[in-house]
């Protein structure tokens, strides 16, 4: 089997990519710059236009597109079109090469968040929920992005809207746990916000069960089935973190927080409270259903 991962040298690609090839799956990464300490074999392309790199899509078991430019930086317009183009520019390039081959990948795995659904409120959040109209950093961004797919030829597609994924080296979690071990562990905002997460193992799972079942198709949410309110989140790494309560971070500190540390407030202050119902519905199980028992199962892991 062999699978062609755009966008492979970030930190979930690189994941993804030692996963599949630890099964013996032929891994090639595309990427505009090779890296020195990734064993799988790199391809160059430009993201932009379809190249010499169009042979390796031919006949593949999937192409997984996770090109993109990380969304933790200021929502400025000029970060907003660099969020949509570092998405929008490599799908639309993936989706012109697959249209001019014989042989078609047999599987489009296409990543999106579930930020698609902009602020939701208490809303309980399936497959079936419209996505919102903002803000557009989010669900604007989202929305081009999955739209640049639709060109995409192909025996089988797979919109992967996904929460949070908890891992060491990301983002995300580090931030997190940094802060929390600093003593700024507290609520962020009201902290009734929802945050929908999903454990690394249960990510790449959850791409394995998608290569191998071919009812899975459509959009699908890529999520733990039970989101968590901020506060519990943050009194849970609290706990598991062995730190004392800690004050709640008001709205007016966060955004001023933001600014400083030259990312979105929005990544903090707003909120899905998404569930997997299609993944349910065609028989995957979750290694890791809680939020405590994903972050235990983070900490316990040696350094890597």
């Amino acid at each position: 089997m062999k699978v062609v991962i755009a966008g492979g040298t970030g930190a979930l690609g690189r994941r993804l990519a030692d996963d599949l090839a630890r099964r013996d799956v032929d891994v090639v990464v595309l990427t505009r710059s090779p890296r020195v300490g990734i064993e799988h074999r790199q391809v160059v392309w430009d993201g932009r236009t379809p190249g010499d790199w169009t042979a390796e899509i031919e006949g593949a078991a999937a192409v997984v597109n996770l090109a993109g430019e990380l969304v933790d930086r200021r929502p400025t317009s000029r970060n907003i079109g660099l969020l949509e183009r570092s998405r929008v520019e490599p799908t639309l390039a993936l989706a012109e090469a697959s249209a001019r081959l014989a042989t078609p990948p047999a599987l489009w795995l296409q990543m999106s968040t579930l930020a698609i659904y902009g602020d939701a409120g208490e809303a309980v959040i399936d497959e079936q929920h419209p996505p919102a109209a903002g803000p557009p950093q989010m669900a604007g961004v989202a929305r081009a992005w999955e739209h640049a797919a639709q060109g995409a030829r192909t025996g089988r597609t797979v919109v992967l809207r996904t929460g949070i994924v908890l891992d060491t080296g990301t983002p995300a979690f580090d931030r997190l746990t940094k802060l929390t071990r600093r003593g700024l562990g507290g609520r962020i905002g009201s902290g009734n916000q929802w945050v929908s997460w999903l454990h690394i193992d249960d990510f790449l799972r959850a791409i394995r069960f998608a290569l191998e079942t071919p009812a899975l198709g459509g959009i699908v949410h890529l999520t733990s089935p039970n989101p968590i309110r901020n506060r519990d989140m943050m009194a849970t790494l609290r706990s598991r973190l062995h730190r004392p309560w800690s004050p709640p971070m008001p709205e007016a500190l966060v955004r001023l927080g933001a600014r400083l540390l030259r990312t979105d407030p929005a990544l903090a202050l707003t909120g899905r409270r998404c569930v997997p119902t299609r993944l349910r519905q065609v028989g995957f199980t979750f290694s890791h259903p809680t939020f405590a028992e994903a972050v235990d199962a983070i900490l316990a892991q040696p350094a890597r």
